[in-house]
C-alpha cells in the first residue's frame, strides 16, 4: 500500500462522518507504532488538498519506559508537523505504586488524560486516534465477550468534560494494509517496552478472530458491516 492507497479510505471515512471542519486544530496521538505513524502520514497528505483547511500537531505521551522518541521528532520535522513529547509517570504509578494485575484499562485512561491535556494546551479542538478496521472489530468482540453487549467506539466522539472531539480516520483501513504501507515507506517503528504488551485480552481476541476467519472466510468483513449498520448507541449516521 502506498500513500495514495492509504489516503483513499482515510478520506472516505473523514467525509462519511464529517470528521474535519474548517479551521480545525487536530492533534495526532503519536505513540511511535505503525498505526499512529501511518495516520500522521495520511492526515498530513490530506491537509495539502482537503477543501476544509485544518492544522495538524503530533503529541507523544512518554509513559516512563525509557523509550527513545528522537526518530519521531525527526519524522515530524521532515513532515513539517509540530511535535510535543509529554512526560508522564504512568508506568511508575501502574507497575510500582499500584502493582496492577490488569494494567491496560488504567494505562489507557491515564494516557488519554495526558494526551487530552496536552492537546488543550496547544489549542487543539480535535484529537485523531489511529484505530483501524481490525481495532473496531476486536473492540466489538471484547465488548461482546467480556461485557455482554454489542458495542464499539464510534467514528466521532465528543468529550463533554474537555469539549474535545475524537476522530478515527483510519476506521476503513485493514491492519494488513497498514503493515504494507509501513514496509513500503520504511519508516522507523518504536518498540513498545510495556511488560504487559502482547499478553492482554485484546491479543486473545485478535487470535480468536484469526481462527474464526480461517474457518469462515469473510467473517471479519461481516463483523465490520454489523458494526457499521448495527445501530450501536452513539454511532452517527453517515453524512453521505
Amino acid at each position: 500500500m502506498n500513500l495514495q492507497q492509504l489516503l483513499s479510505p482515510l478520506r472516505r471515512a473523514v467525509d462519511d462522518y464529517e470528521m474535519i471542519n474548517e479551521n480545525d486544530k487536530i492533534a495526532v496521538g503519536l505513540s511511535g507504532g505503525k498505526d499512529s505513524i501511518s495516520l500522521l502520514y495520511g492526515l498530513n497528505a490530506l491537509k495539502r488538498f482537503y477543501p476544509k483547511k485544518f492544522e495538524l500537531y503530533a503529541i507523544t505521551v512518554d509513559l516512563g519506559f525509557n523509550m527513545d522518541f528522537s526518530s519521531l521528532s525527526k519524522l515530524c520535522e521532515e513532515l513539517g508537523v509540530d511535535h510535543s513529547i509529554v512526560k508522564a509517570r504512568i508506568s511508575e504509578i501502574i507497575f510500582e505504586c499500584r502493582n496492577e494485575k490488569n494494567p491496560c484499562s488504567l494505562c489507557a485512561k491515564m494516557r488519554k488524560g495526558a494526551l487530552n491535556n496536552a492537546a488543550l494546551d496547544i489549542g487543539c479542538n480535535k484529537i485523531a486516534y489511529a484505530h483501524h478496521k481490525d481495532d473496531l472489530i476486536e473492540t466489538m468482540m471484547l465488548s461482546l465477550l467480556f461485557e455482554g453487549q454489542f458495542y464499539c467506539f464510534p467514528p466521532v466522539t465528543h468529550l463533554d468534560d474537555t469539549d474535545l472531539t475524537v476522530i478515527r480516520p483510519m476506521m476503513y483501513i485493514k491492519e494488513a494494509d497498514i503493515n504494507g504501507f509501513k514496509n513500503k515507506t520504511g519508516f522507523p517503528v518504536i518498540k513498545n517496552l510495556c511488560p504487559a504488551d502482547g499478553n492482554t485480552k485484546r491479543e486473545y481476541v485478535k487470535n480468536l478472530i484469526k481462527s474464526i476467519t480461517k474457518d469462515f472466510p469473510g467473517a471479519k468483513e461481516r463483523m465490520f458491516n454489523a458494526i457499521i449498520n448495527g445501530s450501536i448507541c452513539d454511532w452517527p449516521k453517515k453524512a453521505r
